[in-house]
């Protein structure tokens, strides 16, 4: 009688790696997608938390004329997938925040695109959900 090796043979091996490959293009898209709707939280984060500065800056000086947006952790955190700029103002009674997506996250994120927040908390996005804006905040 004839013993036989164990172990795998080239069918079976390439098999597994089919399987592993279809595994990886169906996981893929779903990880990068998640990649973009986290950056866009925190986004829509750090936007709240600059407006939220403006709006201590206001109860200090009594307007928003002057004010710089300051250099925070979050701001530092999202340099490479949004610029947080004032889109108008600020003057003394008025200002608009802006999150705009930069690099990847431009032209992953179509969905909700530059996000902005006013002095009275109107939010608003550019993207296909700019009739919807509370889906990206």
């Amino acid at each position: 009688m004839q013993k036989r090796g164990a172990g795998f043979t080239l069918i079976e091996l390439m098999v597994a790696v089919a399987v592993v490959a279809i595994l990886a293009a169906i996981a893929y898209p779903s990880y990068t997608g998640q990649i973009v709707k986290t950056r866009r939280s925190a986004g829509a984060a750090c936007l709240m938390e600059q407006a939220q500065f403006m709006e201590r800056y206001y109860s200090t000086n009594m307007g928003y004329a002057g004010a710089v947006l300051p250099d925070t952790a979050c701001t530092n955190d999202l340099g490479d997938h949004y610029s947080f700029e004032f889109s108008a103002g600020p003057d003394a009674t008025s200002y608009t925040l802006s999150a705009i997506p930069q690099g990847q996250q431009e032209s992953r994120d179509s969905q909700c695109g530059t996000m902005s927040i006013n002095e009275r908390g109107t939010k608003a996005a550019s993207g296909s959900y700019s009739s919807t804006p509370a889906k990206c905040f």
